[in-house]
């Protein structure tokens, strides 16, 4: 059984942005034909019958087996049906029976959660399966908002800025946390770049990547609150790159490495944005200041 809030198996979340109550038509269509494709081998009636029984679940009533094949996929389509007015417990049967299914059909092959996920967004409904668990999107914590245009930046940049700031955002929605974490961490790297040759009372920044800009920053500003919030920056940018850290740019350390969760790939994304931000803020600061 897929894990999420017990209170939506009695109620399911209301409508928001997504479909979160019940399960459009053309979900069941297409979750009704995957099932038709898995059915091609083997007995067709047992297959049926086992989704039948994993629906009948959902609606709380008794499996009861169809008197042929073409009763039993009529059958399972008119639970399928019922079952669509509780999206979680409607995708929980779906996704239970395809686990279950290989403990009489080893060899039976089930659409995996990337699938399912796929079908879920084109039909907007609110959810991601991150087995073991059922995300609910709707609930996400709005992100940290970041200026749509700094001043300071040229129009190309600005659109690289917004498109990986979106790319990021959907990655979460998605339930891909460790892909939206590289994205904004990608996007971090990028933004310290505009400070290349800038300027300042101390000389000019040299440096051509985010480490050796971020260093030249922090001295710069030793003492100031900019200079910490710089090192926060290169604490968490270190953390991020360490294969015994998060695990994002150079590989996860396989024995003493810890994946980074989604919950924690939705803080770390606020964190970037925020220092994104920061640093998009003190960059048209500094820029006027010499200009």
């Amino acid at each position: 059984m897929l894990k999420f809030n017990g209170a939506w198996r009695f109620e399911p979340p209301p409508d928001g942005k997504f479909n979160n109550s019940k399960i459009p038509v053309g979900v069941i269509d297409e979750f009704f034909g995957l099932v038709g494709k898995i059915t091609m081998r083997g007995s067709r009636q047992d297959k049926f019958e086992h989704f039948k029984g994993h629906f009948c679940d959902a609606i709380g009533t008794t499996h009861i087996r169809s008197s042929s094949t073409s009763w039993a996929e009529t059958d399972l389509r008119t639970f399928m049906e019922q079952a669509s007015d509780n999206a979680p417990m409607f995708i929980e049967a779906f996704w239970d029976a395809c686990e279950s299914i290989k403990q009489f059909d080893p060899e039976c092959v089930v659409p995996d959660e990337n699938i399912i996920n796929g079908i879920l967004k084109k039909y907007k409904v609110g959810y991601a399966l991150l087995p073991p668990e059922l995300i609910l999107l709707e609930t996400d914590a709005p992100l940290v908002a970041v200026s749509e245009r700094s001043l300071t930046l040229t129009e190309k940049a600005n659109e690289v800025l917004q498109v990986s700031l979106n790319q990021s955002e959907q990655l979460l929605h998605e339930g891909k946390g460790r892909e939206a974490v590289q994205e904004i961490l990608w996007l971090l790297e990028t933004v310290s770049t505009a400070f290349r040759g800038l300027k300042t009372d101390a000389g000019t920044i040299e440096g051509k990547y985010f480490n050796k800009i971020a260093g030249e920053l922090k001295e710069i500003e030793k003492g100031t609150t900019f200079g910490r919030i710089v090192e926060w920056m290169m604490e968490l940018h270190g953390y991020l790159s360490s294969p015994t850290g998060g695990g994002i740019r150079h590989g996860l350390d396989l024995y003493e490495g810890v994946t980074i969760s989604l919950n924690e790939a939705r803080l770390i994304c606020n964190l970037v944005r925020s220092y994104i931000g920061f640093l998009l803020t003190e960059h048209e600061r500094l820029t006027k200041k010499r200009g």
